[in-house]
């Protein structure tokens, strides 16, 4: 944890790490907000005027004031991101759930549509050299050949991240440097008033039109939070003084190109303001910083997918799938599902929008989604941390009313594209709220006894050689939250399906706790050397290898003398053999049941369908499947009617 802590202190190597991981999305805006901007209307000085105020407030107000100033402060133990947060409010409230759940599946489905408008907008910059470029092609090939490398980690490639996009983004200065050093005059159009004279002039239905364009400056803010635990909060507000210094000297060049063309109609997706302020013999160079500079973004989304979907699994908000390693980073991991997944949503995009210019349509209204559920879940953590009502009430209403405006005017994209992201989130949505709200159905229903009745018959159940020995030290996997309760079921498997002999039973259970980072356990001997309970406390963003970490324990207890696990049979005890371990997962099996409602019903036999595709219990807490017994048990979601019969003669 050591290096981890490294990490969060203020450096050069930090700072430059903060440019390469956090700002990939944000960074790469300048290639398509004012294409967006101005789309098809005459060029004029309001417009560009006021597109560059409404850009540099909502940089100030959205992503400087909301994200770097104050959802930073939300770190819990040096980790960001809407679960992160979550896990730091959720025994507030049990209804903050719901915008957690929101607000992860909209950064998904966001996770969908970025790498394809990224790349596209850098691959587009090539049709000035050749107009009959395939781009289309291009750009499936670049997602595909991205996603494959997945498996295999990046860390090699991650660090050649920092010094890239440090050349992006001075690279991005310097040309709006030069643009805005001939109409310095420009500046001025950073006065609040500019913003209030576009959308004030506008047509509400415009105006909407232009908010929508103008919020795609700040789509990834979000991953300033979200990679809170890879950089430091003063890492990312010291490198995001330089990069919104960058940003906002590129928009002002391009705005000053804009205007130099005053009163036309130009046709952006061919005349790209972002390319039409480099040199020409530039131009080739710049396409190219740019497209590396679309990759890394989209890395950075796609690295993002997995650890949100990683802490899903273990909060329980979604179904256990398959978590690899491929290197020893910290935090580095690969969701092969999720990486299929956002590959084929990548290439759906693609084909069906073809052009970056329709992607825009589509992009930014999962985002604000999720902007709305962070502002909730903040002001929260706010309340939590005691800071006084009345300013969380204007935190409040300030953001509600800014992010409201904001997702009014992207939800005019609806039916041009936004549908897509929307419709990827209700999907996402689902999956995770079937999940969370199956699992609390089930619980409803499990049964706990005191286990203390049963110590007697437990020690004699281990002492009695007419049972067969099923083995030496026999493991359960335990929900019961208190050592003094056991699963009924438990009881039964031991007792009554097949007795099972053993000399020493084992109740393991693991606690997901809000921290993290966490990993501890507590040891209980409720049976001195007979009964013993183990309780792991793991943070959400730690791997649950169950298998090793109760190896681990064991190794330790056994070197302080505590058990003894040397085989019971006298030929093996004679040589101070190990006796071998046996885990037992009981799997609950759902019975049908009159007494849920339509809609657990519908929940119940959802959850049912996702279970098949999920990874199993013991694969889930990475056991040896060679160690493990699953026995299925019925889980009774009501009580059987009682039933009348009568024998004759």
């Amino acid at each position: 944890m050591s290096n981890h802590k490294d990490l969060q202190k203020l450096s050069a190597g930090g700072l430059l790490i903060s440019l390469g991981i956090i700002y990939g999305d944000i960074g790469t805006s300048p290639l398509y907000v004012f294409k967006a901007i101005v789309g098809q209307q005459r060029i004029s000085e309001t417009l560009i005027l006021g597109g560059v105020s409404l850009i540099f407030w909502t940089l100030t107000l959205q992503t400087t004031l909301k994200y770097v100033v104050i959802t930073l402060r939300a770190d819990n133990k040096g980790e960001g991101g809407i679960f992160s947060l979550f896990s730091l409010v959720r025994r507030k409230a049990k209804w903050l759930v719901v915008p957690a759940v929101v607000g992860g599946c909209a950064l998904l489905a966001d996770g969908i549509i970025t790498p394809p408008i990224t790349i596209s907008s850098a691959i587009e910059g090539l049709q000035s050299y050749y107009p009959e470029l395939p781009t289309v092609e291009i750009v499936m090939a670049i997602i595909t050949v991205l996603f494959i490398i997945q498996q295999f980690g990046t860390s090699l490639v991650g660090k050649a991240f920092g010094p890239i996009m440090f050349i992006w983004f001075t690279m991005m200065g310097v040309l709006g440097i030069t643009y805005i050093a001939h109409s310095p005059s420009i500046i001025r159009a950073l006065n609040p008033y500019y913003a209030y004279e576009l959308l004030s002039t506008s047509t509400s239905g415009n105006a909407f039109i232009v908010l929508g364009a103008v919020f795609l400056c700040t789509t990834g803010a979000e991953a300033l939070y979200s990679d809170l635990g890879h950089c430091g909060k003063d890492n990312i507000r010291v490198s995001w003084i330089y990069v919104k210094a960058c940003l906002i000297l590129n928009y002002l060049g391009q705005a000053v190109w804009l205007l130099q063309r005053n009163g036309s109609v130009i046709n952006l997706n061919i005349n790209n303001p972002f390319y039409k302020i480099m040199p020409e013999w530039f131009l080739i160079f710049g396409i190219g910083i740019a497209t590396v500079a679309a990759i890394i973004a989209s890395q950075a989304l796609i690295s993002g997918s997995f650890t949100l979907i990683a802490e899903a699994v273990r909060l329980n908000l979604w179904p256990k799938v398959r978590i690899n390693y491929p290197s020893d980073q910290k935090g580095q991991l690969y969701v092969p599902s999720v990486n299929w997944i956002l590959w084929a949503g990548c290439l759906g995009v693609v084909l069906i929008f073809r052009h970056s210019d329709k992607m825009e349509a589509a992009y930014g209204l999962s985002i604000t989604v999720a902007m709305l559920m962070t502002t909730i879940l903040v002001s929260k953590f706010l309340r939590r941390k005691k800071v006084p009502t009345y300013i969380i009430t204007v935190f409040l209403i300030i953001y509600l009313i800014i992010e409201g405006t904001f997702l009014a005017g992207n939800l005019v994209k609806f039916v041009h594209g936004g549908w897509f992201t929307l419709s990827i989130g209700f999907i996402l949505f689902t999956v995770m709220w079937t999940w969370h709200t199956a699992r609390k159905i089930r619980n409803r229903y499990v049964k706990f006894v005191g286990i203390d009745d049963y110590f007697d018959i437990l020690k004699e159940l281990s002492a009695d050689e007419t049972v067969p020995k099923y083995a030496s030290q026999l493991v359960y996997l335990t929900s019961a939250n208190f050592n003094s309760e056991i699963e009924s079921k438990i009881v039964y498997s031991i007792l009554q399906k097949q007795p099972k002999r053993a000399d020493v039973y084992w109740l393991v259970h693991v606690d997901v706790v809000d921290e993290p980072y966490k990993r501890e356990y507590e040891v209980e001997f409720l049976v001195p050397n007979k009964v013993i309970r183990i309780d792991f406390k793991l943070g959400f963003r730690v791997e649950q290898q169950i298998n090793l970490l109760f190896r681990r324990v064991v190794e330790d207890l056994v070197k302080k003398g505590e058990v003894d696990i040397t085989s019971h049979y006298k030929s093996l005890n004679k040589h101070k053999i190990v006796g071998d371990f046996r885990f037992v997962v009981i799997e609950k099996v759902l019975s049908r049941s009159h007494s849920l409602s339509f809609y657990e019903r519908f929940i119940m036999d959802f959850y049912v369908q996702l279970k098949k595709v999920s990874l199993s219990e013991e694969r889930g807490f990475g056991l040896d499947l060679s160690f493990v017994t699953v026995e299925k048990v019925p889980l009774m979601l009501s009580i059987p009617e009682a039933i009348e019969i009568h024998r004759v003669n």
